[in-house]
C-alpha cells in the first residue's frame, strides 16, 4: 500500500511559530475520484500549491495534502485525498474512502468515456466508503481540462447527469490556468460545512486524524 503525504507553499505549515492559544480548526477529508489522466493530481496541486506541471505522473496508490483556508468566516483544514484511477489499484485506493467528508467525482471534459465513468465511480465510494445516507452525502462534480478546445461532453450533458444522479453541483475546471478550481473545492467545504454539526472535527490544525468515522449530509443545487 503506497501513502504519500506532500506538503505544499500553501499547506498547513508545522512549526514552533504556531502558539498554544491557537484556534481550532475544523479537519475535512476530501477525497478525488475520477478515471486516471483527468486531471485529480494537477487539481489538487494547482490548489495548494497554485502550480502546474505538465510532467505530473499518475498516482500509484494515495497521496494527500492540507490548506488550511477561511470559508464564510469558517477556518477549517482541508485535507485532500488523491487516489490513482487506474483499475489495478483499486485495492491501494479504496481503504482510504473511509472518513471522507466529500468527494469530488472527476472527469475530463475531452474524454467522454471519463464522463460515462462517473457512475461507477460514485458506486464504488458509496460502498467502501461505507455511506448510509447516499442521496445526502455531499458530492461535487468536476469537468476538468475546461482549457483543451476539443471537447466530448457538453455542458448540458454534464449539467443533466448531475441533476439526474443526486442534484450535485458542478464546476468546469482547468488545473492548467486555475479556472474555477479554488471555487469547485470552497464549495465542497461549503456542502459539509451546511449539512451537519462540526463540532466533532474540531481538532488542532497541526494534527492528522485519519481514523475518523464516515459521516452523511444533506446537499441540494
Amino acid at each position: 500500500m503506497i501513502l504519500t503525504h506532500r506538503t505544499g507553499q500553501a499547506a498547513d505549515r508545522f512549526g514552533e511559530e504556531r502558539s498554544m492559544a491557537q484556534p481550532k480548526s475544523s479537519l475535512l477529508k476530501v477525497i478525488l475520484l475520477g478515471d486516471g489522466g483527468v486531471g485529480k493530481s494537477s487539481l489538487m496541486n494547482r490548489y495548494v500549491t497554485n502550480k502546474f506541471d505538465t510532467h505530473l505522473f499518475h498516482t500509484i496508490g494515495v497521496e494527500f495534502l492540507n490548506k488550511e483556508l477561511e470559508v464564510d468566516g469558517r477556518v477549517v483544514t482541508m485535507q485532500i485525498w488523491d487516489t490513482a484511477g487506474q483499475e489495478r489499484f483499486r485495492s491501494l485506493r479504496t481503504p482510504f474512502y473511509r472518513g471522507s467528508d466529500c468527494c469530488l467525482l472527476t472527469f475530463s471534459l475531452d474524454d467522454s468515456q471519463s464522463f460515462l465513468n462517473l457512475a461507477n465511480w460514485k458506486k464504488e465510494f458509496i460502498y467502501y466508503a461505507d455511506v448510509k445516507e447516499p442521496d445526502s452525502f455531499p458530492f461535487v462534480v468536476l469537468g476538468n481540462k475546461v482549457d483543451v478546445g476539443e471537447r466530448q461532453v457538453t455542458s448540458e450533458e454534464a449539467r443533466q447527469w448531475c441533476c439526474d444522479n443526486g442534484a450535485h453541483p458542478y464546476y468546469e475546471t482547468s488545473a492548467k490556468d486555475a479556472t474555477n478550481v479554488a471555487a469547485a473545492f470552497e464549495e465542497a467545504v461549503r456542502r459539509v460545512l451546511a449539512t451537519e454539526d462540526r463540532a466533532d472535527h474540531l481538532i488542532p490544525t497541526d494534527t492528522v486524524n485519519l481514523h475518523r468515522k464516515p459521516r452523511s449530509g444533506t446537499t441540494c443545487c
